[in-house]
């Protein structure tokens, strides 16, 4: 075979070249003519092997120009672009760019002058999705006249391309786009030979259709059918679904729809059976049921099906690739191969290679039979060389289009660029490949898809069969790295079938599990480079067979680019395993704040139990993990230069830190929660607004406060403009107040507006400080214009509450959080909705945009998302695991705990038997608090928003779900029972508590007369009184009858964490922090006085509880310790055994003999009242729990403590 000899080429201004001609419609040889070059030329401009001379760049230019191919808004930056790409050895010509341009616009206005009673009819709106560029296009002028003729004149509503693979279906379609698209007001195209893109279709409609829609109105099929039906009758829409066949079975129910897409066959069956005025085209190569009943000649549902293309496209076809031959021995050969496109363009490359371009050489030489694509794919398959081969086969893994550089990546070999695009080169020439439509990215026909899939999949059963392997060794069946969306479909597309097959050999899942087992035995004993993908393909395999990895030696193994994020792999070996781009879960729970370096290259992100987590290398390495604060991290921003990273807590602390070695700089105390911090854009200053309703101004150089900004209200955020001329700030009655900053000295409120009707939940300002935008819970985003913060425009669509809204990095677009789950991104410039984004399943407090304009989000759910915002998808989810523990509480029987976690989850632990907890499922967000009844029948939790969760505590069946009827902006916070089971209290943000009849379910009285959040309550053992904990520092006390305040308990310096009565409730202990330490105090109930207090080392006391008497106390606190307190002697001793983190509750048993600990390590401790020592732990199993990872190679230090945090364990 011809080699083709390797000169670097380039593949970008190939690229633009290509899309340019395109756009101006011509195929090569057109544009040749016009140019007075050879179509050779323009091939190899558009291969990126020559550039263009200078009279030929700017004749392609001027046409270009002149047929609109140029975007309008940026018309010259892409000329400036494609004159720099193209190599000249000249300026870029300014006068001749400027003369050209006048001159056009000149005939643009003299040709399009409306008449005064007329309007220019308005261009539709186009979504091309991922169709591929058509280069060139050869004949089919009939059947483009008929489609033109039905879509446009007879106005067809369904029309259906038909034919063979490779038949020219698609590139008919994108060619009929193109000349029908100014008769539509909405123009989209999709393609389904994904199957997993069959589920998003409607979605996908109804936001392109309905941006503005709250996403409650199309939660459910019937409801977007609808929507698109009535767009479809309102406007003129053309949808054009390439590649049908993909949702379609086949065998004996041929065309009919594969089980679990009953939808689309809906959608076909209401499009083709209702009035109005929109068309959907399809191509395919199989017709569907549905539409087959419903075509006719008068019907507004037609087929065309393709046969050969006609003999002069086909000459044209092979003169364009430099095939000669006589008429007799062209029409010999196109009659051999069916005037198949695709097939001729294939042997056309190989007549070139090895008979010189001569058609009658090649029908000399060979036996030329046409059985189909599928053969003649095969027969090209086998001829190519293996790293072509090789190459051809991770193309359909990837299954989009990929770029060198992530080709390179993957192939197990190591390997020179150079042969690699060698290799390229020779199977584009072969047109085994195309380009895609990302820059210098390549991608595979439909149907050589198709193909090059079930080659994969016959070779990798064939392979597993007789343990010789080829393929498995080189290729890695699902690839870790990859879109979210992409691996999901390699597991369904080839690693599910392979299963299958399999299973239908050996008939039991046992007996496959068994051949994958025993071929895992035969790989550990090679050296770990001869390994390849094999061990990560077959242990897929396994997951996905049996829905774990648990209790499997997987020790000396190469695990490269496996994906074992949300996998069990409990009581498993990796010992001494070699680990490689392999993404494991991470130990992080409900993500509350999210940044990125002005470089990009660092990520950072805050949970709830306190941790501040760092990757590297843009997302794809965790680098550090360190515990920053004792309780939940909700503001977190890097400073301009990077260097440092600014934190502020609910601990009431605001950190300064090192990003180089998260070293702490500074610490200050806010002195109430933190909910929001800033930096200003010249590093000198940072600012913090809190709960006591203020926002403070710090010296960055030594954390020293300079300035405080008064409020009214606890102030929710606040965010610096760039050009720093401005501080903006919003609270929790919906104002928005305008700062100017003058000096350091003199910052001035200069507005104060009632923006929103509820809570302004985030501020951002535009790159360049001329618009500022305000997400409220009110459920809209609001633009100001700077400096006078008048109103610009409200942002309505999102169905709850909206949370945070940040930037992208060139202005251009906004992106909105909300309690409905939802990211909506909004279009600045025209100031209306572009996307909807969906994946996450509850509210995302994290939200950045990245320097390469990606979104990243981070969501109560326990996820970190990164988004591509020019189509919408998630590209990759971080999937983080913990579940720190927020309260815990003994049945009347001492026997059993129930604790609440931030997974989510309600878990009832028995405490005398080694027997299995039992998890709850039911709440979205993180469990608060969890009681038992004294009664023992209920159990109680809640989750702060605004939800509490009534249980059966025996058979484990949520009865109610209580909320505050009035407000969905309510957090519910601590519970407690009344000693009688009948009424249950809960703290609230409501500034208040409130109070529950639990035998009907109804809100009985709500108490409002605080000045302050109410977080911790408790009630009285007698059942008179409760008291709760204020985020002023204030315990009060009220009358559970009257609600009559009895007592205002007045001292601690900060906002109160925890209280209990004692047993006997003459004493009320309460914790908070100071300065000085953690403050404990102990109160007269009676009389009201402070009777004791203790200060402790820990910073702050998470938690308190009574101990066999009123002589003792046990607090917990932010150092994972806990401290036994004797009152009488003020002294203390430390427990032995320490919790992971924050304390988080402690609960003395009913009998008054033991006490449990829970925290943010997720483990509960058992330990005697009367001995204080420690009796045991109880926890549910995590991820990777009793895992084996003794000498495992290829992680750092970091990621080993996450698997340890995780379960894993290390043996000496």
């Amino acid at each position: 075979m011809n080699q083709f000899p390797y000169r670097d080429q380039d593949y970008a201004f190939g690229q633009m070249m290509l899309t340019l001609r395109m756009a101006i419609g011509l195929t090569q040889a057109e544009l040749a003519r016009k140019l007075h070059v050879s179509r050779r030329t323009v091939g190899s401009w558009e291969a990126g092997s020559k550039y263009p001379k200078l009279e030929n760049l700017k004749q392609f230019i001027t046409l270009a120009v002149e047929n609109r191919a140029f975007t309008g808004d940026s018309q010259v930056d892409e000329i400036r672009t494609l004159w720099k790409a193209s190599q000249q050895k000249v300026l870029f010509d300014e006068a001749w760019l400027t003369a050209l341009l006048s001159h056009m616009q000149t005939q643009h206005l003299t040709a399009t002058q409306p008449a005064s009673d007329t309007r220019l009819p308005e261009r539709p709106m186009v979504d091309w999705g991922d169709a591929l560029s058509v280069p060139s296009f050869y004949g089919r002028k009939r059947e483009l006249a008929l489609l033109k003729e039905w879509v446009i004149a007879e106005r067809c509503q369904v029309i259906s391309i038909l034919g063979l693979g490779g038949i020219g279906k698609s590139a008919l379609a994108i060619k009929l786009m193109h000349e029908v698209a100014e008769d539509f007001d909405i123009v989209i195209w999709r393609s389904m030979r994904d199957l997993l893109y069959c589920e998003r279709l409607s979605m996908d409609l109804v936001q392109i259709f309905t941006p503005h829609l709250p996403s409650s109105a199309h939660e459910t099929f019937e409801q977007r059918l609808a929507i698109i039906a009535e767009t479809f009758r309102n406007k003129r829409v053309l949808l054009v679904i390439d590649n049908l066949e993909t949702a379609l079975q086949e065998g004996e129910n041929v065309g009919y729809v594969r089980p679990g897409y009953e939808g689309l066959e809906r959608f076909l069956r209401h499009i083709s059976q209702t009035t109005h005025q929109s068309c959907v085209l399809l191509t395919s190569r199989e017709k569907s049921a549905v539409l087959a009943a419903q075509e006719g000649r008068q019907s507004p549902v037609r087929t065309l099906r393709l046969s050969h293309l006609e003999s002069e496209a086909c000459n044209q076809l092979l003169a364009e690739r430099d095939v000669v031959g006589s008429n007799q021995e062209r029409i010999q050969l196109v009659k051999a191969y069916a005037g198949n496109p695709l097939a001729l363009k294939i042997v056309a490359q190989t007549i070139v290679d090895l008979f010189g371009g001569e058609i009658g050489q090649f029908l000399e030489h060979g036996e030329v039979i046409f059985g189909g694509i599928r053969k003649l794919l095969h027969e090209q398959f086998v001829r190519i060389s293996h790293l072509e081969q090789t190459v051809l086969l991770w193309l359909a893994i990837m299954r989009e289009p990929a770029t060198l550089d992530e080709l390179l990546s993957l192939v197990a070999t190591p390997l020179s660029r150079s042969r690699l695009l060698e290799a390229l080169e020779s199977l584009h020439a072969r047109s085994l490949i195309e380009r895609g439509h990302r820059q210098s990215s390549f991608t595979l026909q439909s149907v050589v898809l198709e193909y090059a899939t079930t080659q994969l999949i016959a070779e990798a059963t064939q392979e597993l069969q007789s343990g010789q392997f080829n393929r498995l060794l080189q290729h890695g069946l699902e690839v870790a790295q990859a879109r979210e969306y992409i691996r999901q479909t390699q597991e369904r597309l080839i690693i599910m079938p392979i299963l299958a097959e399999l299973s239908s050999r050996h008939l039991q899942n046992a007996d496959v599990e068994n051949i994958l087992l025993d071929l895992l035995d035969q790989l550990r004993v090679r050296p770990p480079k001869e390994q390849g993908y094999a061990p990560a393909n077959i242990i897929t395999m396994l997951n996905l067979l049996r829905g774990n990895l648990n209790n499997l030696d997987l020790s000396h193994l190469a695990l490269r680019n496996m994906h074992l994020q949300n996998v069990q792999i409990q009581d498993s070996s990796l010992v001494k395993a070699i680990i490689q781009d392999t993404i494991f879960t991470e130990t992080f729970d409900a993500l509350t704040g999210l940044a990125v370096s002005p470089d990009g290259i660092y990520w950072a992100a805050s949970c709830t139990r306190g941790e501040i987590r760092l990757w590297s290398a843009s997302g794809l390495t965790l680098n550090r993990v360190w515990q920053a604060h004792s309780d939940m991290i909700w503001a977190l921003v890097f400073s301009p230069d990077g260097s440092t990273l600014l934190s502020g807590s609910w601990d009431g602390m605001l950190k300064l830190w090192n990003v180089a070695d998260d070293r702490m700089i500074w610490g200050a105390r806010h002195g109430s929660y933190i909910n929001s911090v800033a930096f200003s854009p010249d590093g000198q200053s940072v600012a913090s607004s809190g709960t006591d309703a203020a926002v403070r101004l710090w010296d960055v150089a030594n954390g020293t406060e300079y300035d405080v900004l008064p409020h009214p209200a606890p102030v929710t955020s606040v965010v610096w403009s760039p050009d720093q001329r401005h501080i903006a700030t919003g609270d929790i009655d919906g104002v928005l107040r305008l700062w100017e900053v003058h000096t350091e000295e003199s910052v001035i409120c200069v507005q104060a507006l009632s923006a929103h009707t509820n809570w302004i939940d985030g501020l951002a300002f535009s790159p360049d400080s001329q618009t500022l935008a305000s997400a409220s819970w009110d459920g809209t985003v609001k633009l100001w214009t700077m400096p006078d913060a008048q109103l610009k425009q409200t942002l309505q669509g999102h169905s709850d509450q909206v949370s945070r809204v940040a930037w992208s990095t060139d202005g251009r677009l906004l992106a909105s959080s909300s309690r409905d789950t939802s990211i909506r991104i909004w279009d600045a410039e025209q100031e209306n909705y572009r996307a909807m984004l969906r994946g996450h399943t509850a509210s995302a407090k994290g939200l950045v945009f990245t320097p390469d304009n990606r979104l990243l989000s981070g969501s109560e759910d326990g996820t970190l998302r990164v988004w591509d915002i020019s189509n919408g998808a998630c590209v990759r989810t971080i999937y983080g695991y913990t579940a720190s523990l927020y309260d815990v509480d003994w049945d009347p029987g001492s026997t059993q705990l129930v604790s609440g976690s931030t997974d989510a989850l309600v878990t009832i632990y028995d405490t005398t038997e080694a027997s299995s907890p039992l998890a709850l499922a039911g709440h979205i967000g993180v469990v608060l608090s969890s009681v038992w009844s004294p009664d023992g029948r209920y159990l109680a939790t809640s989750e702060w928003n605004n939800i509490i969760r009534l249980w059966d505590a025996r058979t484990g069946n949520c009865l109610h779900v209580l909320h505050h009827p009035d407000t969905e902006s309510n957090f519910i916070y601590g519970l407690a029972w009344s000693p009688d089971s009948k009424y249950l209290a809960c703290g609230t943000n409501q500034r208040g508590a409130l109070l529950w009849d639990v035998t009907n379910g109804q809100l009985l009285r709500e108490e409002q007369n605080f000045p302050t959040w109410i977080r911790p309550v408790a009630w009285h053992p007698d059942g008179t009184f409760i008291a709760g904990g204020g985020d002023n520092g204030i315990v009060y006390i009220w009358n559970a009858s009257n609600d009559r305040v009895l007592h205002k308990l007045e001292g601690h310096s900060s906002m109160i964490t925890s209280i209990a009565y004692s047993p006997d409730g003459t004493l009320l202990a309460s914790g908070s922090s100071s300065q000085n330490g953690g403050e404990l105090f102990i109160w007269d109930t009676k009389s009201g006085q402070l009777q004791d207090t203790f200060i402790e080392e820990s910073g702050i006391v998470c938690a308190v509880a009574w101990g066999i008497d009123a002589n003792q106390i046990i607090t917990g606190g932010g150092d994972g310790k806990l401290r036994w307190w004797d009152i009488q002697t003020a002294t203390h001793h430390l427990l032995q055994g320490d919790h992971q983190g924050t304390v988080q509750a402690l609960r003395r048993s009913p009998d008054g003999k033991k006490l449990a600990s829970a925290g943010d390590d997720g483990k509960i401790m058992l330990w005697d009242l009367q001995t204080s020592q420690y009796i045991k732990s109880l926890r549910r199993d995590r991820p990777y729990e009793r895992l084996d990872i003794t000498g495992i190679q290829g992680l750092n230090k970091v990621q080993k403590a996450t698997l340890a945090t995780l379960g894993a364990v290390q043996t000496l």
